[in-house]
C-alpha cells in the first residue's frame, strides 16, 4: 500500500517547507507543493492527490476561488480541501464548509501535530 499523497498549496516558500517536512516525516504522506493557484488546478487534475491542503489568501486566484474551480472538474470535485490560514474569522469556517472544504488549520501551525489535524479534518486513521 502506498502512503497518502497530498498537495499543499501556498504562496509563502518557508509554510510549503514547513508542511512538507511535517506531513512527510511525521504523518508518512506522499507531498506535493505548489505556490499558485493555476499549478494547483493542473497538478491536483494530473495527480489526483489524496487530499489538498489550500491557503486561503493568495495572490491571483485565492483560496476560495481555487476550490470552487476543483469542484466544477469532474476530475477533481471529489478531492477533499482542508484550508490553512492566518485570517480565520468568526463565520468564515461555516462558510467555506459550506461551499465544500472539510475543514479549516490556522496558521501559525504545529508542525508536530499538522499531520494528525490533517487526518482528523479527513476522518482518516493516522
Amino acid at each position: 500500500m502506498h502512503p497518502p499523497h497530498i498537495l499543499v498549496v501556498d504562496d509563502d516558500e518557508t509554510i510549503r517547507e514547513v508542511a512538507q517536512m511535517a506531513l512527510e516525516v511525521v504523518g508518512g504522506w506522499r507531498v506535493t507543493t505548489v505556490s499558485s493557484g493555476g499549478e494547483a488546478l493542473r497538478v491536483a487534475a494530473d495527480t489526483q492527490p489524496d487530499a489538498i491542503l489550500l491557503d486561503v489568501m493568495m495572490p491571483v486566484l485565492d483560496g476560495p476561488a481555487i476550490l470552487s474551480e476543483l469542484q466544477t472538474d469532474r476530475q477533481t470535485r471529489e478531492i477533499p480541501v482542508v484550508f490553512l490560514t492566518a485570517k480565520v474569522t468568526p463565520g468564515r469556517e461555516e462558510e467555506w464548509e459550506a461551499d465544500g472544504a472539510v475543514g479549516t488549520i490556522a496558521k501559525p501551525f504545529d508542525p508536530m501535530t499538522l499531520a494528525e489535524d490533517v487526518n482528523r479534518l479527513l476522518g482518516r486513521e493516522p
